[in-house]
Formats: C-alpha cells, sequence, structure tokens
C-alpha cells in the first residue's frame, strides 16, 4: 500500500489518497482518533473522483461515529482499463430498457459478473492493507456500492460483520444463490421508484438473504432520491454493529 497525496485536513476528518497493486483509493479517518479505529468500506458505481463528494460526505459521518472508512476504484471504471465484455453487456441493457423489452439473463451475467469476480479479491487486498495500518481496527462493514459485489463479499470475506447494501442494480440468478449463504446483520436501502431498475429483484434479494438481522428501508423516489433520515438510520446500524 502506497500513499499517493498529502493527507488532507476537512470537517475533523482525515483524507489521503493511496494505491494497493496500482489500483487507486482514498481512506478517511476520523482526525481526534486516539486507538485504532472500526473501518466502512465505501462501495459506489465506479468513477471514484466523480463519486468523491457523495463518497466523503458519507465518510465524514460515519468519522463523526468515530469510524474509519476507504474505497477504491472498481475494475474498468475511471482510468483503469475497460472489461472485456462488459460494455457490450451495458450496450444491450441500454437497447433493452430503451425498447421497453424484458432485460434477459444473459444481460445481466455479463453485466455484473465480471466485475463481481474482478472486484471482490481487490476489495479483499485493500482490506489486507488498510488493517495492516496501525490507526486501523477493525471490525469492518460493507456499504453501498453494487448490490451483487456487496453480497459476494459477505459470502467470502469472513472479517466483514455488517453490510449496508443499496438496492436497485440487476441481479444474476448465480448471486440470488449466493445470498441464502448471508448471514451477517443487513441493512437494505430501497428506492421505491427506481425506474432504471426491477424493484421486484430487489424485494426477491431481500427474502433470499439468510440473515436473521435483516431490514428492509424503502422509500419513495427515484434512484437519486434517497432521503436525509435514510442515511441516519443506516449510521446508527453500523455504529451498532461496529463499536
Amino acid at each position: 500500500m502506497n500513499f499517493t497525496s498529502e493527507p488532507r485536513v476537512e470537517n475533523g476528518v482525515i483524507e489521503r489518497d493511496f494505491t494497493v497493486d496500482d489500483i487507486p483509493g482514498i481512506l478517511w479517518t476520523p482526525a481526534s482518533a486516539q486507538a485504532p479505529v472500526p473501518l466502512i468500506l465505501l462501495g459506489h458505481p465506479g468513477g471514484i473522483r466523480q463519486m468523491h463528494p457523495r463518497l466523503a460526505a458519507r465518510a465524514e459521518a460515519a468519522a463523526a461515529d468515530g469510524i474509519a472508512s476507504a474505497t477504491v476504484e472498481l475494475p474498468g471504471a475511471g482510468d483503469r482499463p475497460p472489461l472485456p465484455g462488459v460494455e457490450h453487456a451495458r450496450a444491450d441493457l441500454r437497447r433493452a430498457l430503451q425498447a421497453g423489452e424484458p432485460v434477459g439473463a444473459d444481460i445481466v451475467d455479463g453485466l455484473v459478473l465480471p466485475l463481481v469476480d474482478a472486484a471482490v479479491p481487490e476489495w479483499r487486498a485493500a482490506m489486507d492493507a488498510l488493517l495492516s495500518l496501525p490507526e486501523i481496527g477493525g471490525p469492518v462493514a460493507y456499504s453501498g456500492g453494487i448490490i451483487s459485489i456487496g453480497v459476494r463479499l459477505a459470502v467470502v470475506e469472513p472479517r466483514i460483520v455488517a453490510a449496508g447494501l443499496f438496492a436497485g442494480s440487476f441481479v444474476p440468478e448465480a448471486i440470488m444463490h449466493e445470498a441464502r449463504r448471508v448471514t451477517i446483520p443487513l441493512h437494505v436501502l430501497l428506492q421505491w421508484d427506481d425506474v432504471g431498475n426491477d424493484r421486484q429483484m430487489a424485494l426477491d434479494l431481500f427474502d433470499a438473504f439468510g440473515s436473521k438481522e435483516k431490514s428492509l428501508n424503502a422509500n419513495m423516489g427515484g434512484h437519486t432520491g434517497v432521503p436525509r433520515h435514510a442515511g441516519e438510520g443506516a449510521s446508527g446500524f453500523f455504529s451498532r454493529h461496529l463499536s
């Protein structure tokens, strides 16, 4: 792990850019921390520079609760080379949505599974590096981003003790099956009127999760209309499980 910027301090949060195996990332830590702190992995749909304002706001809320946050760039996003076949699947998805046609399982698999297969090992490598830092002590949670990545991480990574997931992206059937093996506490956010995504698929995924503790926070509005109180509910969830 290499830090690639000087620390930036704003609103009580220290922000630093880093790379792990040449993959760019950002780490936010509470400036007031006197001991190793827990960590939230901040998922996103790709493009950490474009997403920076929203990621930094989430990190600032976590820092107020004494929790560090970190993110890494997704495969195929930002300045990283595209994943083979994913752009073709994304074009097929756009055509299906514009034509009002059903989105076939082959499109969903081609769009999501290569990303999950590539991203999850990178997230785990980043976790290794982050937990080796003296200021990060764990436990670890995962928050937001592409829900299939969160599902796979919850299945394969025992260091993740809780996850806050954003419903609303297409989910391959293979990930639906993996969801039955998820047993950690879950807090799922769903925008009821997210026209670009399949609401019933999100509900089916929530039903499939094997966790004994799982909650679904559904709100009216589109993809970017998540109400402020929903974020506050997620903050409370992470505070309970990372304290």
